[in-house]
């Protein structure tokens, strides 16, 4: 079933062409990825889509029952409600539907109900009618449905009363995510929803998108994550737009084997024109074979010529040097403990970088990751324990906030003021290969986009050469591409890096060591992510087997005592599951009594004596009562397993 249609699409901002003639069709269960560089216009297609921008021509199509919903990059969610009295909003009309119900059930309790048979039986019809519409539109499972996804995006560690307004700008990106996911709409489109996740609930998300009923499309920068979760790509390139079949991994090897075949074939051309035109010239004047050579011009003026395939826009370009080495030990943390004022954010940090390594820092939002990363370039104390440097190192650090960056100034001043000894054309030169071009250069930082903040922040890091790197989420607000050529010039860097990172691919090109920053304090994996999550499982695994181990074999010491005590838990377990099998059998003849009391209202000899329906009305709470009972027996003796 086709949800959306959008046809020959064109936006102009001014006189500067966006898009034009963009085609796309978003069938039911479609998980789509719009992909391309940073400035390509792949927010703005996807502001069009949702009817949040206009567009200059073309027609996008939408059938009136189709919902959609719409997540913008980085939108918080602004309410003066509380976490949960907010995702309550989305089912406002379940709520009401509930109400209506408890109102219905109410006046059916009424003795004097029964005295009008007519009333009666139409509140019974509206009565059944109406139940049946709130289960089947998931009104016995709305609650659960929030506490689900509030848990799956790590909201369960707060208080659902907690006012929204209380919250940081992540925790509201995030609600605005959740609230969204909750309506369900036919078409779910979402502008970087990878933003301010952490690795944890960037697995969730994945999983949930994978399951969802309806369409999905998407713009992310996490590659990892787009392989997870699309099955289409559609590349924004030079205002057009191509669609390729597959992840993303599958789109870049189809998108390769394109331009090799497309080139290829443009070079067979090329050749043929060159025979062509070269035996015109040479036969065109002779009179014996004049003939032939304008046989063969007709053939090239009917010729469609290609064009030369243009392959991938331009990229930055760039490398990290240093200027001198660094000993052997680079840093190293005993027993430390991080925070702010005084109070510890991570405690028991134990860290030991040698020269040459790449250590990924990973672990949840809010456990202190870049709190370490400051406190090793001392914009913050160290609360608790020892910090050494290695002798030579010098540190260049790369903020996420790129708060160092001044915003009144120009981009060449951003760049030229820390390094004044450079003339103009070397300072162009370096923010040319970070795609400051032409007057690029002269736009005032405050102006700059998140990509063009990081390229320039990025300038001024490859600038230091200093020879341990120390980066905080460095792939933020870079585009697909941009990433990429970021990992290359980090792989081939000669010093020593420590990053923060929650992009996974970017994590497994780049670590050659994962460090886990948890409450219990750190530890250390020597791999790369993949690595790490499969060592992670077998930990877990392992844990497992050894808790049944020491159960299974106890201390001669302890085996009488151990004997008896699991003597008595068999019997306690036997009890329990005797007692649950009681609990369930009851439940079924409750049921049953339930049901056959409910089938007597519909009987005529029944429902026009109001009495008999007192009695089984009466009949059927009390059964209601007793099985909610039984369940909440039930639940606690299931906790116990």
């Amino acid at each position: 079933m086709i949800l959306l249609q959008v046809q020959q699409l064109s936006k102009y901002f001014g006189a500067e062409l966006i898009l034009s003639n963009i085609k796309l069709e978003v069938q039911h269960r479609d998980r789509i990825a719009l992909v391309g560089r940073n400035g390509a216009g792949k927010s703005t297609l996807l502001k069009m889509i949702s009817g949040q921008m206009s567009y200059d021509s073309g027609d996008i199509m939408k059938p009136k029952e189709v919902t959609m919903g719409y997540l913008a990059q980085n939108t918080g969610l602004e309410s003066s409600l509380s976490i949960w009295e907010e995702m309550l909003t989305v089912f406002e009309d379940l709520r009401k539907m509930e109400a209506e119900l408890r109102l219905l059930e109410q006046q059916m309790a009424d003795p004097n109900i029964y005295e009008n048979n007519e009333r009666y039986e139409r509140l019974l019809k509206e009565y059944d009618h109406l139940q049946v519409t709130f289960k089947d539109l998931g009104g016995y499972q709305y609650e659960a449905d929030i506490r689900s996804v509030l848990h799956g995006l790590r909201f369960h560690q707060y208080d659902y009363s907690t006012f929204i307004s209380t919250l940081s700008g992540g925790q509201k990106t995030r609600l605005a995510l959740a609230k969204l996911l909750l309506t369900k709409p036919d078409i779910l489109i979402l502008d970087e929803p990878t933003n301010h996740l952490d690795i944890d609930t960037l697995s969730w998300l994945e999983q949930y998108l994978q399951g969802y009923q309806g369409a999905i499309l998407i713009v992310s920068h996490d590659r990892y994550f787009l392989d997870k979760v699309v099955n289409q790509v559609y590349e924004l390139s030079r205002h057009s737009i191509q669609k390729f079949k597959g992840n993303y991994s599958q789109y870049l090897d189809q998108k390769a084997e394109q331009y090799e075949r497309d080139f290829k074939l443009y070079e067979k051309q090329q050749e043929e024109v060159a025979k062509l035109q070269d035996f015109i010239q040479k036969n065109l004047a002779r009179a014996s074979t004049t003939k032939r050579a304008q046989s063969r011009r007709k053939q090239l003026e009917r010729m469609q010529l290609m064009d030369r395939p243009l392959g991938d826009e331009k990229s930055a370009n760039f490398m990290f040097s240093i200027e001198k080495q660094s000993g052997n030990d680079v840093l190293s943390i005993v027993d430390g403990a991080v925070g702010y004022d005084h109070n510890p954010v991570s405690t028991q940090i134990d860290i030991s970088v040698k020269k040459g390594d790449s250590i990924a820092l990973v672990g949840p939002n809010g456990i202190g990751k870049s709190t370490l990363l400051k406190t090793i370039i001392k914009s913050l104390p160290l609360l608790h324990g020892s910090i050494q440097y290695g002798s030579n190192v010098s540190i260049g650090y790369y903020d996420q906030e790129q708060a160092k960056l001044s915003s009144n100034k120009t981009v060449l001043q951003e760049l030229w003021d820390d390094y004044p000894l450079k003339d103009e054309k070397e300072v162009r030169t370096v923010l040319g290969n970070f795609l400051f071009s032409g007057d690029d250069v002269l736009k005032i930082v405050s102006s700059l986009s998140g990509g063009e903040k990081a390229r320039l922040a990025l300038s001024k890091l490859m600038m230091q050469k200093a020879n341990f790197l120390i980066l905080d989420e460095p792939t933020n607000h870079l585009d697909l591409d941009s990433k990429e050529v970021l990992e290359n010039a980090l792989i081939d860097y000669p010093g020593t890096i420590l990053f923060v990172s929650h992009d996974r691919y970017f994590i497994n090109r780049l670590a050659t060591k994962v460090i886990e920053l948890s409450g219990d304090g750190t530890q250390e994996f020597l791999g790369d992510y993949d690595y790490y999550v499969n060592k992670k499982l077998e930990m877990i695994e392992l844990e497992k087997l050894e808790n049944n181990t020491q159960e299974q074999k106890p201390s001669q010491s302890q085996a009488k005592q151990s004997y008896q005590l699991d003597k008595e838990a068999k019997k306690l377990e036997r009890q329990r599951k005797r007692r649950l099998e009681e609990i369930e059998a009851e439940i079924e003849r409750l049921e049953e009594i339930k049901a056959e009391n409910e089938g007597l209202l519909y009987d005529s000899e029944v429902y026009q004596n109001h009495e008999k329906v007192l009695v089984i009305n009466n009949n059927i709470e009390a059964a209601k009562k007793q099985i909610e009972d039984l369940m909440d027996e039930w639940s606690a003796l299931e906790e116990i397993n």
